[in-house]
């Protein structure tokens, strides 16, 4: 497979869960201020901040607006283009990753990503955004799993499905790691130490926001404790948004590609996700809050960031080359050939 065309894939994939996980984010938090009918200035100030962090665009966000509100802060999570991680951004590069691989992706996958980039480009998406929040972003996360189901339904499950699935799990488990830190700060305040007495409905939020409500209660039954959501959303290994599961994947999916073995490596992007895969395998909750959650949670972060350039340097870059000097070192090598190869003069 070209290095370009893997690289389109996968980029491809990241740019439209990025798109799903903002939308679902953004959904959960415009429902959970219906909850809280006595918050101040501050909290909501606090409460939208929140999601600011999450995409870590605090300088973006503050020379484009004066203040977090829950219109500014949707708008620019939504629509800003300037914003590279907002819907609109996250698809317009989707379809940009799309079109430059048209020839290798179905029909069918096509015409979706168009018809979710055609939408929120226009001016019925803003009007709906603004009558219907909740009808806009289902919108956006129907789209993105129709989107995923036709990529496993009619994509060829070959090495362009596992560069594919490389950018998704990343992404993923990238959100997860970031929706789970940034949350837990905000309500640590409210509790005197890890366990303590938090309002469910604000832990119910962060477990919606990955959207792990249902499947958490399935292990877990009627608690929403704070441990227990964060147990369940970095080592759950059988929930497809967990940081483990996620990980487990993307581990996978590069053994596939090279053809390595398990517990072995080829390259720096298997060495780099090996060695994460084994401290989540090998942790325990009460490893990871003795070392602090933050700073964890922040070593996933790095460790994500570390793959993903790995990834980069192993399949899609190529160094720059100096095209005279290639040329001319191609005419040496074509003369030197027609010298050897030219019949003698008697």
């Amino acid at each position: 497979m070209l290095s370009r065309v893997a690289d389109s894939l996968f980029w491809l994939s990241r740019y439209i869960e990025r798109a799903e996980n903002t939308a679902r984010i953004v959904d959960v938090n415009l429902q959970m201020l219906l909850d809280f009918q006595r918050m101040d200035d501050e909290k909501i100030k606090d409460h939208w901040q929140s999601l600011i962090k999450s995409v870590d665009e605090e300088e973006l966000f503050d020379a484009l607006y004066k203040k977090p509100t829950s219109e500014s802060v949707t708008e620019f999570l939504t629509f800003q283009s300037e914003n590279p991680d907002s819907i609109v951004s996250s698809l317009s590069r989707a379809r940009e990753n799309a079109r430059m691989v048209r020839d290798q992706i179905s029909t069918e996958m096509w015409e979706e990503l168009n018809r979710m980039y055609l939408f929120v480009r226009s001016k019925q998406a803003r009007k709906q955004w603004k009558s219907d929040p909740y009808g806009f972003y289902k919108l956006i996360r129907d789209g993105s799993h129709l989107f995923q189901g036709l990529t496993d339904s009619v994509y060829p499950h070959d090495e362009g499905w596992e560069f594919i699935q490389l950018g998704r799990h990343i992404e993923r488990a990238d959100k997860t790691s970031r929706i789970l830190d940034v949350k837990y700060h905000i309500l640590l305040p409210s509790v005197r130490d890890v366990g303590g007495a938090v309002d469910v409905v604000q832990w119910s939020a962060i477990l919606r926001s990955c959207s792990a409500q249902e499947a958490y209660h399935h292990v877990y039954v009627n608690s929403v404790e704070p441990w227990k959501v964060a147990e369940f959303l970095i080592l759950s290994e059988d929930f497809p948004r967990s940081i483990r599961f996620c990980c487990q994947r993307v581990d996978a999916s590069l053994r596939r590609i090279s053809g390595t073995p398990e517990h072995e490596f080829s390259n720096e992007a298997e060495k780099c996700s090996g060695r994460l895969l084994s401290n989540l395998n090998y942790s325990s909750m009460d490893d990871i809050f003795a070392s602090g959650l933050h700073e964890y949670l922040d070593g996933i972060q790095r460790d994500l960031n570390r793959i993903g350039s790995a990834i980069f340097k192993t399949y899609f870059f190529y160094p720059a080359t100096d095209l005279e000097n290639e040329i001319r070192t191609q005419q040496h090598q074509q003369q030197q050939t027609r010298d050897h190869t030219s019949p003698a003069t008697s």
